[in-house]
């Protein structure tokens, strides 16, 4: 049986909605039932890498190697994070889910968590984007009656990763 995965940003909003869809099943990382599957992101499972993953020239804090501007830019797991991350990969690659639901907080930084999780698991499925400002049970059943393609929320996406970006040009990280 096909199943659906909703990958909200933090594990009380995963309960809240798994308690609506009949997600109450517990797994390792995430709930299931009802044909959902219901996992979280801890906030900012993927983060931008620190400077020194661009070379050896930054593995001290100088001027002179200011400003970072990167070609490509480099992501990596956030630290402590990864075994939720892991997690969210094999759900997002599991043979039976043929879809996902982006169920982040609604804005930019929201979208912005999911979309680095989405493709740092290098997950190709279908996304629909749930899009509430209440985690009442009557607006989430709303919301996932009207579920929206999560290409309509591209530009908040791209705010969100120009803001990152510009942030780590003018403040690099240095361990």
């Amino acid at each position: 049986m096909a199943k659906i995965l909703v990958v909200t940003e933090k594990p009380s909003v995963a309960k809240t909605i798994g308690a609506v869809l009949g997600a109450n099943k517990r797994g390792d990382g995430f709930l299931e039932g009802g044909g959902w599957l219901i996992s979280w992101c801890f906030g900012h499972l993927v983060e931008l890498a620190p400077a020194d993953a661009y070379g050896d020239q930054y593995k001290r804090w100088s001027y002179d190697t200011l400003p970072i501007l990167p070609d490509v830019w480099k992501y990596r797991a956030s630290e402590g994070k990864t075994k939720q991350l892991d997690i969210l990969r094999a759900l997002m690659n599991r043979a039976d889910v043929d879809s996902v639901v982006c169920a982040t907080d609604a804005g930019r930084e929201g979208q912005l968590i999911f979309q680095l999780v989405y493709g740092h698991c290098k997950c190709t499925k279908p996304i629909q984007r749930l899009w509430i400002s209440s985690l009442e049970d009557s607006a989430v059943r709303d919301g996932f009656e009207r579920l929206r393609t999560n290409a309509d929320f591209d530009n908040l996406y791209h705010a969100a990763l120009c803001r990152a970006q510009a942030d780590y040009m003018a403040y690099p990280s240095y361990d």
